[in-house]
Order: structure tokens, then sequence, then C-alpha cells
């Protein structure tokens, strides 16, 4: 039997545990410089590769990253039952160790924001009640950096696919009813992990993002995981200074398929805790997702029925981490080859 530490201690241990074959780091994740005159190629490449990227000289301060992983850190040590007066996440607010409410747990604790200075929940304030200028001043300053970057990398993303207009996806995040947040995660280290003979505490399950777009920073320490084309699982090396741009759901049904919402998965470190904290891009709840009319070949048919993100989103509430959420959208259609795209 493993005691496990506090605070992300689970009735269920079972549920956490898994048999993973071991993984290096993954040397081939694709590296995209956003002062490269050539950065809209290979974000397009790297999207219909691998899903995700690493991007470098990306114009956000440092110190911006720095300072709130500061403060996100002071949050998450404080006394569990201060913690807990910012939760239980209603999406928004502090969770630990359950995720979405349908059975699945990690080993982790959460914060959930919403991005729009204008809308502050409740509990969001119980979270910035230590140091309300300094930990809400490092969350504004951060989103509206990295917000301004994700602008950027989409326009490119646009350009790179030879399409306009080259705003068509950065003004669905730009708009005041987009449906943008922002996480921050907390892994706990595990020095129990040693016990578990090769086995694997999951910290955040397999999964794909459903929005457009997903913007991550982490510390110093490993855990991130994608599984590539053909199912096998690669660790992404940590990069404290660069961010990693996921692919979603919607930009994979934006793109037709083109470009593919990458599966990835979190796991528990036996010495060193993990922070990583993520904005999510989402359109406005009423936004029709389908491909984008500009970008498809003459006779091209959609591989998905057209939805609201409002209603992807409430299906994907519903659903399983792991479950293949597109799955009830795609249409039976024929994949197109490579070369008609």
């Amino acid at each position: 039997m493993v005691v496990l530490s506090q605070p992300a201690a689970l009735d269920h241990l079972s549920d956490l545990i898994k048999s993973c074959k071991p993984t290096s780091l993954f040397t081939g994740i694709p590296v995209v410089d956003l002062s490269d005159p050539e950065a809209k190629h290979h974000i397009v490449k790297a999207c219909q590769d691998y899903g995700l990227f690493k991007l470098v000289n990306h114009g956000v301060p440092l110190d911006f990253m720095t300072t709130l992983e500061a403060q996100a850190l002071k949050f998450f040590n404080l006394p569990q039952s201060e913690k807990e007066k910012a939760g239980p996440a209603d999406p928004f607010g502090y969770g630990s160790k359950r995720i979405g409410p349908n059975g699945d747990v990690g080993w982790i604790e959460y914060v959930l924001l919403n991005t729009n200075p204008d809308i502050i929940s409740p509990k969001s304030l119980s979270i910035f009640k230590e140091n309300p200028e300094i930990f809400r001043d490092a969350v504004l300053d951060y989103i509206c950096a990295v917000k301004k970057m994700t602008f950027e990398v989409l326009e490119l993303m646009v350009d790179g696919l030879g399409i306009e207009p080259r705003n068509v996806l950065s003004n669905l995040l730009r708009e005041d009813k987009s449906d943008c947040c922002f996480r921050l995660n907390y892994y706990p280290a595990c020095p129990e992990l040693q016990a578990l003979s090769g086995r694997n505490l999951i910290g955040f399950g397999e999964h794909t993002d459903p929005q457009i777009i997903s913007v991550l920073r982490s510390n110093n320490t490993s855990g991130l995981q994608i599984s590539l084309k053909d199912g096998t699982w690669v660790s992404v090396p940590p990069d404290q200074n660069s961010f990693f741009i996921n692919v979603g759901d919607c930009l994979q049904v934006m793109s037709n398929g083109r470009f593919k919402s990458v599966r990835h998965r979190v796991l528990a470190d036996t010495t060193s805790s993990r922070i990583s904290m993520i904005f999510f891009g989402g359109p406005p709840l009423s936004e029709k997702i389908a491909p984008l009319p500009s970008l498809m070949a003459e006779g091209e048919e959609s591989l998905y029925k057209e939805f609201t993100w409002c209603e992807y989103k409430k299906s994907a509430y519903k659903s399983r981490l792991a479950d293949y959420r597109l799955g009830l959208f795609e249409k039976s259609v024929p994949m197109m080859s490579n070369s008609q795209f």
C-alpha cells in the first residue's frame, strides 16, 4: 500500500496509477521562431504534422512569466482550508483531484479563471485575497501579453494557409464575447512514485483541448506527453522560457482535418513539482464551427457537421477526458488525400 502525500491524496489510488512505457525526451518537437520571416510556413507544417509546436522569440516578457509563477506557487502552498475557500470550481475557481463532473481524477490542483477582466467570478476574489493587487496584476499582465502573441500566431497561420482575411481566426478570440479562459495547474511532487515499480501516476489524463488553440507555459519540470500519429506517446522536453502551442478540436474542424488536435497528458514527477499556465482561446458561444470556406478546395466536402461552440462545449463537458469528442460531429465521407490539400 502506498501512502500518498497531501494535498493530492485520493480515495481511489487505482484510478491514477497507469502502466506507461518509459519514454525518453522527444527531440522532434517543431520549433518556430516568431521573428522568422518563414514562421507562417513552419506553423502550418507543425500543425499538420504534430498539432503542436514550441514557440521562441515570442515577445512575452520573461518577468511576466516568472512573476505569475511565483504568485501561483504562493497560492498553491497555502493551507488546504484556505485554498478551498476559492472552490469548488464551477467551473471557475479552485479545484483539486477531480477533473470535470464525470469521474476523471488527477494528481493535480488547479485554478480556472475567465480572461475577461470585466467578468470576475466571486471565487476568483478568494484566490486574489492574499496579495490582490500583485496576483491579479500578474494574471492580467500575462494574459494581455499572451493574447497579443496568440493573435499574431493565428494570423501567421492564416497567412501560411494562403487564405484571407488574415484575421479570420484571431477575431474570434478578440471579440468581447469570446469564450477564452486561463488555467493554472499544479502537480505536486510525489516521492512515493518510486514505490510503484515503474508505473506512473496520472497528473492529467489523456485528452484533446476542445477550443481553437491552447498556449502552454510551464516550469522546467517534465511530465507533458503527446501522442504521435502512430499512437506512440513521447515526452515533451520542458522549456520555461518558451511556449507550446496546441491545435484544438475547433481548429481541426475549421481546417477540415488539415490540422490535428493533439492528444496529450501529464504524468507526475517523483522529485519536482510541475506548474503550468494555459491560455485557452475559444470563440463566442454562438459562433458556428465549420471548415473555413476560403480554405476549401473545389469539390472538397466538409468532414464535419456544423455546430456552435456552445453545442460542442456542452457535449465535451458531458464526456470523459479520453473520449474522442469530435466523433459525434464527423460526417461519413471519405478522407481526402494530402495531395488534395
